[in-house]
């Protein structure tokens, strides 16, 4: 499980995040909404320690991560999306796929599990291709998988639907339930798209001005409002 405890942060004289506080369990979907600039990316580069937080705590497994480096969170089985899908575009899709592994011994590096495959059989098709010769939707797949391959406990995933085409934002979504249903991981979402959200939500925290202002389970979205505080 993921407990995030009265994270506060700043940058300059803005208080971008305010006490925020949230858990995240294991075989769940949590999905963070909210509109631009309310600091959803700034709390997953805390959670990643990309950002150092001001004040505040974040424990994985009941283990105090706050001031651990992010090499030490990827070795600890958190696996983060970012936007922009940051894969290397001179690398084939395949080659892209081992660097996930480098969290593991040089022996069990040399090959792609059989599973990331099974996830995304586009990939497979496209394994000696360059990264940057996919499309954007693709080139989302490979990022996703990419951090599969690493074998997470927690995956973070921003806005993983952004500029993507409706088929593979439907093909996504799949593969964010299954693997939610093997119930060995816990997934935190990060998404406008409303729609996307609530057909994944098992729990649901809705973010302003750097809080959670409302949280609730996902069946209940529609019912309290969710729909009409989020940008689409």
């Amino acid at each position: 499980m993921l407990q995030v405890n009265e994270l506060n942060q700043y940058y300059g004289g803005s208080h971008i995040l305010r006490g925020v506080s949230f858990e995240a369990h294991t075989g769940e979907v949590t999905c963070l909404l909210g509109r631009n600039g309310v600091g959803k990316t700034t709390l997953l580069k805390c959670l990643m320690g990309l950002v150092p937080a001001r004040t505040g705590e974040v424990f994985w497994q009941g283990k105090k991560i706050t001031k651990v480096s992010p090499h030490q969170r990827v070795q600890a089985g958190v696996a983060y999306v970012p936007q922009g899908r940051e894969i290397f575009p001179r690398l084939t899709v395949e080659e892209n796929l081992l660097l996930g592994l480098s969290r593991f011994p040089a022996r069990e590096a040399k090959r792609v599990p059989d599973d990331i495959w099974q996830l995304f059989p586009v990939l497979q098709e496209m394994k000696h291709r360059r990264g940057g010769d996919l499309s954007g939707g693709q080139q989302q797949q490979l990022a996703i998988g990419r951090a599969l391959a690493s074998r997470p406990q927690l995956l973070i995933l921003d806005e993983p639907t952004e500029g993507i085409q409706p088929s593979v934002i439907k093909e996504i979504g799949q593969v964010i339930r299954e693997l939610a249903n093997r119930g060995d991981m816990a997934i935190l979402l990060v998404e406008q798209f409303y729609d996307f959200a609530a057909g994944l939500a098992d729990s649901y925290l809705l973010m302003s001005r750097g809080s959670i202002i409302q949280r609730g389970r996902g069946e209940n979205m529609e019912q309290e409002g969710v729909r009409g505080l989020v940008a689409i």
